[in-house]
């Protein structure tokens, strides 16, 4: 699990602590087999936007595993050019794939949608209503 963020926290929470962690070693730039990702708060739901550069939407798999949204994406192409032996001449392969798991105990899981368009899988995550909090007199027998 690469990123382990928790929706509704408060940005001054001990979880914070840890984003470093997350960072290189000797500077501030993430690994190149990350899918970056910025989350947004728009009142009611969060919108999340992940770059997923050369995947299909069929490559692409969103998981609700407990109280976690686990984005996942693997794609595999092959560009290889033989001559009349089959001999390699040039040879080129690229594989990718990306996983990245988030915190949504704080989000409505049945009501998350999602959608990809150019690169950017973007996901609404509406937020959970607040419990009202319930108040009644309870009768003495």
């Amino acid at each position: 699990m690469y990123g382990l963020t928790p929706f509704g926290r408060n940005k001054y929470d001990l979880f914070n602590i840890f984003n470093d962690f997350d960072k290189d070693f000797f500077n501030d730039t993430m690994p190149m087999n990350t899918c970056r990702t910025d989350i947004r708060d728009d009142g009611d739901k969060y919108v999340m936007e992940s770059e997923l550069p050369g995947f299909s939407k069929e490559d692409i798999n969103l998981d609700i595993n407990g109280s976690y949204l686990v984005i996942s994406a693997e794609h595999k192409s092959e560009d290889e050019q033989k001559d009349d032996k089959g001999h390699y001449i040039r040879r080129e392969r690229t594989i990718g794939s990306y996983k990245r798991s988030f915190d949504i105990s704080d989000v409505s899981a049945e009501n998350i949608s999602a959608e990809y368009k150019n690169g950017i899988l973007t996901i609404d995550l509406p937020k959970k209503k607040a419990e009202e909090t319930v108040t009644k007199r309870l009768e003495i027998k």
